[in-house]
């Protein structure tokens, strides 16, 4: 049965079905999602943890064990400390520039498969660190790897998946993301309590489990017959495609494929090319949708959650089994996108998203202000009231995961054009990295100054992103990767930048035999 709204996909339905072939593959090829989440998961846990902060940041180990802490807001505000977590993402904005260069040359695998080695690297330095330079060149590193794995991951799952479930396909990054942090959620709180305080070697140490699947991995899968074709290998291509989608005619969308990649190959400088007219929405949504994602606030109580729940008045082992609880709601609700992204829509989803996560911001600023007040200064906090702050915490992420979380990456993984598709894909992540560095680099400052105000900062961000989306984002649920061009032209908005001869496929179509290019 055809996806629902294919009404908009310029009449193409392509044969197919959803292979255990396929199945497999996009399961494996998510993985690359583990050492983003791990690291997420993995840094919060480890600078809420005492031996940790004793031997390389003594000053908020000082802070931290005081007897009297005169501004719980302020207690973990460290430059250094800051530098720690932020680093990575500096690195991984670096990285994903090159990161381009390599996937469209040498197909997705190659990035997935460099992403992994230089994680595996950085995950030993951090293990064995015996001075904050160690931890800061192992971050950067980690930042590396997942520069390349978030550069190629999203990009190989789109081009792989059948498009009635592309969108549950490309989700799995994000439940590797979620699994990840939730492992290393787990993890922390048991390394926490071995005797002798060197949990934290283990903790950061283990990123190298899932910098290694992801490495074997990169190495077993096939690379996706867009790259093939990308590269030359039409012929391969061809058997590549057939065997993903079941049937033995894919002629249509095989023509397609090499109508978009002879396009392409015109295209001498695909950076300059994005600054072009036509390809203002995708540009667009390039830039704002990865930026709207981290001003959500999601990384502040994902990188900080056990910082914060401290922060809250959590005894240590409380705050780090607060993060466990949240991100088991990760994990769960990552779910039900799943489920639901490509019967529902993308819309609906950012939209409801949205608004769940805006009520809870605000809920969360009264709760916190009504105790800690603006200095900072709780007195004993009574089970219920933290348990209040968690639960609507736990909203606030499942709203998240459902939403903005797989589609922040879903959306702008599916929209660009085989031409462009690189260097956009390198600009979502460059700008969803540059975002997370920001913020990662000024939150605990932030929350030393703005203190309860800094979850309506974030608040005031997903009201703006909702606006955004519920004006300017069409739907593209059920529409095969290559004709996504025709959404733009029945936009509102969009179709005055993008002229009708602006086909999906650069304004190309093949002769009967496939390989003959003509203008039309």
């Amino acid at each position: 049965m055809p996806a629902a709204g294919l009404v908009s996909n310029g009449g193409k339905e392509y044969p197919g079905e959803l292979t255990p072939y396929v199945l497999v593959t996009c399961i494996v090829g998510a993985m690359g999602g583990l050492i983003f989440g791990y690291d997420i998961g993995i840094s919060g846990g480890v600078t809420s943890m005492p031996p940790f902060l004793k031997k390389f940041f003594p000053s908020v180990y000082e802070t931290q064990q005081g007897e009297k802490v005169t501004n719980q807001y302020c207690q973990y505000n460290s430059e250094t400390l800051t530098l720690f977590t932020s680093s990575l993402y500096v690195a991984a904005l670096l990285s994903s520039l090159v990161a381009s260069t390599v996937t469209r040359k040498f197909g997705r695998k190659m990035s997935m498969f460099l992403g992994g080695i230089l994680f595996c690297v950085g995950a030993l330095l951090n293990g064995f660190a015996n001075a904050v330079w160690m931890l800061i060149v192992g971050r950067i590193l980690l930042g590396f790897g997942i520069g390349f794995a978030n550069q190629a991951v999203p990009l190989y799952l789109s081009e792989m998946a059948p498009y009635k479930y592309r969108g549950a396909l490309n989700i799995g990054f994000q439940l590797s993301i979620t699994v990840g942090i939730l492992v290393a959620n787990i993890l922390n709180y048991f390394f926490a309590k071995i005797k002798g305080g060197w949990g934290w070697r283990l903790s950061l140490g283990g990123a190298v489990v899932p910098a290694l699947i992801v490495t074997i991995g990169s190495l077993v899968l096939p690379d996706t017959p867009n790259s093939m074709i990308e590269r030359g290998d039409q012929e391969k291509a061809k058997a590549e495609l057939r065997r993903i989608r079941g049937v033995e005619n894919v002629d249509e969308e095989l023509n397609d494929l090499i109508a978009a990649s002879v396009q392409s190959k015109r295209v001498e400088h695909p950076w300059m090319n994005l600054l072009q007219r036509k390809y203002r929405p995708q540009l667009t949504m390039s830039i704002l949708i990865p930026f709207f994602q981290q001003l959500t606030g999601i990384n502040v109580i994902m990188f900080y959650a056990p910082v914060l729940f401290s922060t809250l008045g959590f005894e240590s082992d409380a705050s780090l089994m607060s993060a466990v609880i949240t991100g088991l709601v990760n994990v769960a609700a990552t779910w039900v996108s799943i489920y639901t992204v490509d019967k529902l829509g993308r819309r609906i989803l950012f939209l409801e998203g949205g608004i769940q996560m805006l009520i809870c911001q605000i809920i969360i600023t009264a709760a916190i202000g009504a105790k800690f007040g603006v200095n900072g200064t709780p007195g004993e906090l009574p089970k219920w009231y933290a348990g209040v702050v968690v639960a609507f915490i736990c909203i606030y992420v499942s709203g998240f995961a459902w939403s903005w979380g797989p589609l922040g990456w879903l959306v702008p993984s599916e929209i660009f054009p085989l031409e462009i598709r690189s260097a956009a894909q390198s600009i979502n992540v460059s700008v969803n990295m540059i975002f997370t560095f920001l913020i990662a680099q000024v939150f605990l400052n932030m929350l030393c100054h703005m203190k309860f105000g800094l979850f309506l900062f974030f608040a005031f961000f997903v009201l703006v992103a909702s606006i955004f989306i519920y004006f300017f984002l069409p739907e593209t649920k059920g529409i095969p990767i290559e004709e996504m061009g025709t959404v733009w032209k029945k936009h509102w908005y969009w179709a005055r930048f993008v002229g009708e001869d602006d086909s999906p496929s650069g304004g190309i179509e093949l002769g009967g035999d496939g390989q003959n290019p003509k203008r039309v």
